[in-house]
């Protein structure tokens, strides 16, 4: 029994750890977004706006892969936590769960509007 509280807390921080990957990509698109709108308007050099677009690209493409490994650990933690909660199990691993849950469905609820 032990090793499923177990497992739940693991896929727990699994799911944590995707949403923080997550929120810093987005944070580094952004920021890179900034620089290449700076390095626009103050007409820098062609080569290095250039590379400056495809760092940009390359953060710009890190999103959408880190959106489909929260919503395979999202789904992961969904089904060990209603296979936990059949078994009548107890513990803080389960409001735990629930409220990173919680958080990542927020998330997806903001970013489809």
């Amino acid at each position: 029994m032990a090793a499923t509280l177990r497992n739940l807390k693991i896929k727990t921080n699994t799911c944590k750890r995707v949403l923080k990957e997550l929120h810093c990509y987005e944070k580094e698109v952004e920021i890179e977004a900034a620089k290449t709108a700076d390095m626009k308007d103050k007409g820098a050099d062609p080569y290095d706006l250039k590379q400056q677009e495809n760092v940009l690209g390359e953060s710009r493409m890190m999103i959408p892969d880190c959106r489909k490994r929260l919503e395979a650990s999202l789904a992961d933690l969904k089904a060990t936590l209603a296979e936990i909660k059949e078994s009548g199990q107890e513990g803080v691993e389960i409001k735990e769960a629930e409220s990173t849950i919680a958080d990542v469905e927020a998330l997806s609820a903001t970013t489809e509007d």
